[in-house]
């Protein structure tokens, strides 16, 4: 059987805990928890925990060192033989391109300015892996991207996420099932 492997991006330390860049660990904290993995562990450069979801083996991430050099967790990963990013790696990412609320996967693609996902592109040397991407809002005309994704999230926005985490949960279980065609037939909106 294969290893799943679902790697949240996000910044480590709690002040970056309630921003928008962190959402994607929102996700694998709420996977963890609905799947009865346990707490995270320091392993390398990252937290991760797993154990069998469904029929799958998963191993949940989140990369420590910082969004800009997410893929160095995935280097242990590369060089297994079963490992097969294009099927067996799920992306988690905030997106600011998207409204509050908004929920796009994707089989492959560009990194569309994140650069999480061009650091995880450069490390597997392709972007055919699958990712979900989390509308964190629409980055307003002449603010610094930086500075809006590094800010916290308004609470109004922070509980429409948050929201969103039963439905996740879901949506990240029909791509361990049935791929993530399927998984954004149903889930995409």
């Amino acid at each position: 059987m294969a290893l799943k492997v679902i790697l949240g991006l996000g910044n480590p330390g709690p002040e970056y805990d309630a921003t928008r860049h962190n959402v994607g660990w929102w996700v694998v904290d709420r996977l963890a928890y609905d799947w009865g993995f346990g707490s995270f562990k320091r392993d390398g450069k990252a937290f991760t925990c797993g154990g069998e979801a469904g029929d799958t083996t998963v191993r949940l991430m989140k990369p420590t060192t910082f969004m800009n050099r997410s893929g160095l967790v995935l280097r242990d990963l590369r060089d297994m033989e079963a490992f097969d990013a294009s099927i067996d790696l799920l992306v988690i990412v905030d997106d600011a391109t998207l409204d509050v609320g908004r929920v796009r996967f994707r089989p492959d693609g560009g990194a569309g300015g994140h650069n999480g996902l061009k650091s995880i592109s450069g490390a597997l040397q392709s972007n055919d892996f699958a990712r979900l991407r989390i509308g964190v809002g629409i980055k307003p005309d002449g603010e610094d991207l930086a500075d809006w994704v590094l800010a916290a999230m308004p609470e109004g926005d922070e509980d429409v996420v948050v929201g969103l985490l039963p439905d996740l949960t879901g949506a990240v279980e029909a791509w361990l099932s049935e791929g993530t065609e399927a998984a954004m037939n149903r889930f995409n909106r």
